[in-house]
């Protein structure tokens, strides 16, 4: 015998009267949807200014980066700036340990004044006296010819014999042969003679010994070659430096530039001069102009990208070298043209373009020719006008010969 209580029927008829008023209340909504029509949000066409833009990241760089080296092994002495610094052409960045480049130039400047005192020396003692010599020289020769003359007349007459007569000629020949000697003396002795030249190639090889040993100090020295900042360094006082192993990176003063990647699909819409805003990742909210300045030529098959180069005229203070920045690249612009949001056109790209328009509440589907295309709006060129409404494309509810009540959005 079952003991089971059995339910109040005030229960069993709440639970018809709620399924009634349920019911009742589902069906009132679906008549009046289509009496009234499907409530649906809906953007209206405008007229407005257009602007196509091309949004790319990349990085801060400057023109010209220079890598610091030593021209010669040696231990690091001084290091008179810090990364970071802007320094200006001619500053001392490192110097390198140089006593003995330096008593090497003594050594040079000492060999120089020795071979300079010997070209004054020649100048100044050796050719005069050269020259001295030869004039006396002449008048012994002139001599031995007189009396060369008169020993003759004398052996002509008999009063000498032929022995004197040998001896005079003898020395006649002797007091030429010194002229002739004398003479070419005198020629070596003077600036186009052959001692004249030794001493000046002496003094020359002393000139250039000395300026090499100069030139080996100078290389103690490195000095910044441009104005710029020094990004990197890689050298602390101690070390002992390589012959062209890198020091210290100098970001040389310059045009600011920006270099991006743009996918290749924009490579159309681009060209050099366009103008861009620019903004760093690390100041969002401050933006700077920037102009484009160069595009390769070629594509990065890895990546399907070019680079893209921008210009910054007027960069501003917190701009800094491999910063992380974003730029709109203005790649064109429409004043006044029909638009609506992208977010209703559908097929976009495609051979067939069309956007679902309300007109007398009910939807249709309306073709349409496109123009600009910015960032959240298209310009239309055909098939709509400023009076029409038009239904987001993410509304799938809403189908084509559908009533409607519209209500107008803001558009993005």
């Amino acid at each position: 015998m079952s003991t089971e209580t059995p339910k109040p029927a005030w229960r069993n008829w709440l639970k018809i009267g709620l399924a009634i008023v349920v019911v009742a209340a589902a069906t009132g909504y679906l008549l009046r949807n289509r009496v009234l029509g499907l409530p649906v949000e809906v953007y209206a066409a405008r007229v407005s200014d257009l602007q196509q833009t091309v949004v790319a990241s990349g990085r801060v760089m400057t023109p010209q980066r220079i890598t610091v080296a030593a021209e010669e092994t040696g231990r690091v002495n001084q290091i008179p700036v810090r990364e970071g610094q802007r320094v200006t052409r001619g500053q001392l960045l490192i110097a390198l340990d140089a006593s003995d480049e330096r008593a090497s130039l003594a050594q040079s400047r000492a060999s120089l004044g020795q071979e300079q005192a010997k070209l004054r020396q020649l100048r100044e003692v050796d050719l005069p006296g050269a020259t001295q010599d030869l004039l006396k020289a002449e008048a012994d020769a002139a001599q031995a010819d007189r009396q060369l003359i008169r020993v003759r007349d004398l052996k002509a007459q008999g009063f000498v014999g032929q022995a004197q007569l040998d001896d005079a000629s003898r020395n006649r020949d002797v007091a030429a042969s010194a002229v002739r000697s004398a003479r070419l003396m005198v020629q070596t002795h003077r600036p186009s003679g052959s001692d004249a030249a030794l001493a000046s190639a002496a003094v020359a090889q002393a000139r250039a010994n000395a300026a090499m040993a100069q030139v080996r100090l100078d290389h103690d020295s490195i000095l910044s070659p441009a104005d710029g900042t020094l990004i990197a360094r890689s050298v602390e006082v101690g070390d002992i430096v390589q012959a062209g192993k890198e020091l210290m990176v100098l970001a040389a003063d310059g045009e600011t530039q920006i270099v991006v990647q743009v996918d290749e699909k924009n490579l159309g819409k681009l060209a050099v001069g366009q103008v861009a805003l620019g903004s760093a990742d690390a100041f969002p909210l401050q933006r700077f102009d920037a102009v484009v300045s160069y595009i390769n030529p070629g594509i990065d098959a890895a990546r399907g990208s070019v680079e893209i180069r921008l210009t910054v005229p007027k960069p501003p203070a917190y701009l800094r070298q491999d910063m992380t920045v974003s730029v709109d690249i203005a790649t064109a612009r429409r004043s006044q043209v029909l638009v609506v949001p992208v977010a209703a056109v559908r097929g976009i790209g495609a051979e067939k373009t069309w956007v679902m328009a309300v007109r007398d509440q009910y939807t249709v589907r309306v073709p349409i020719e496109v123009g600009l295309s910015g960032d959240s709006r298209v310009e239309i060129t055909a098939g709509l006008t400023r009076a029409d409404v038009v239904v987001p494309a993410t509304a799938a509810t809403v189908l084509i010969g559908q009533k409607v009540r519209s209500r107008v959005i803001a558009s993005p």
